[in-house]
């Protein structure tokens, strides 16, 4: 007996709705999490989790394919302004988070070769094969 695989599901990320990093948390919560009765906090490790498939749309374990509506002005608005005042949001309180990591992490940014926050969060998706992140 074969089985057959699990059909693709398709989810929709409008990147109109995204102004910075806590509107991107804000719309993932729209398409993930409608179906939850809490929400995703605004973190790259939250993302990472919820992709792994034990709550929210993602739950399971089908394809998904995941079209980013408006990709281009979501990667200007989670580019290089929005990751540094990340990045100095994270220096500003060194006893909770490593000052090092952040410092050089902005140090990074700032010589032209540290990922924005745009593109961390397309590294994470793409770390999950069942996830097909289709820019629009």
């Amino acid at each position: 007996m074969t089985q057959t695989p699990p059909s693709e599901r398709t989810l929709l990320i409008d990147g109109a709705r995204i102004e910075g990093i806590a509107d991107f948390y804000a719309e993932i919560n729209r398409v993930f999490m409608a179906q939850e009765d809490w929400e995703l906090g605004a973190s790259l490790d939250a993302l990472d989790d919820m992709l792994y498939g034990g709550y929210g749309a993602a739950k399971g374990n089908a394809p998904v394919r995941l079209r980013w509506l408006n990709a281009e002005r979501s990667r200007a608005r989670l580019g290089i302004g929005a990751t540094r005042a990340h990045y100095l949001d994270k220096l500003a309180r060194p006893d909770t988070f490593n000052h090092q990591h952040w410092l050089g992490a902005l140090h990074a940014l700032e010589a032209g070769h540290g990922p924005t926050y745009f593109e961390q969060i397309c590294r994470v998706m793409a770390s999950h094969p069942r996830f097909t992140l289709e820019l629009a």
